[in-house]
């Protein structure tokens, strides 16, 4: 399968997801994305277009080895701890297309644990 087909595959589910999931003021969409090397989450309120809170390994603050389950963990758990200090505790998870397998069920474990309800 080319990445070509591969990335356009899962834009197709993206959109599909996106059409039923949508974050407001009261809960916020906790968005998640992986690149090869970084690890991405937002917690993001749809109707104003705003992201409320942010983590990424790009940050100099999160120890990154890769793209894998335990920085995915690292950032689920340092998402929950930025959204609380934002006053949100339940937000919609955008699981962005991939699978709640791995990485995403990482960082999705770590959000819960740390706090964050949904």
């Amino acid at each position: 399968m080319s990445a070509y087909v591969r990335k356009a595959a899962r834009a197709k589910v993206r959109r599909r997801i996106r059409k039923k999931i949508s974050g407001t003021a009261q809960r916020p969409r906790l968005a998640v994305h992986f690149s090869n090397q970084n690890v991405y989450a937002q917690v993001i309120d749809d109707e104003t277009g705003k992201t409320l809170a942010a983590v990424s390994t790009t940050e100099k603050n999160v120890e990154s080895s890769g793209s894998n389950c335990d920085t995915a963990a690292k950032v689920g758990k340092l998402v929950a701890e930025r959204a609380k200090e934002a006053k949100i505790d339940t937000v919609v998870f955008d699981r962005g297309g991939y699978r709640f397998h791995g990485k995403v069920k990482a960082l999705a474990e770590a959000a819960r644990e740390a706090g964050l309800k949904f």
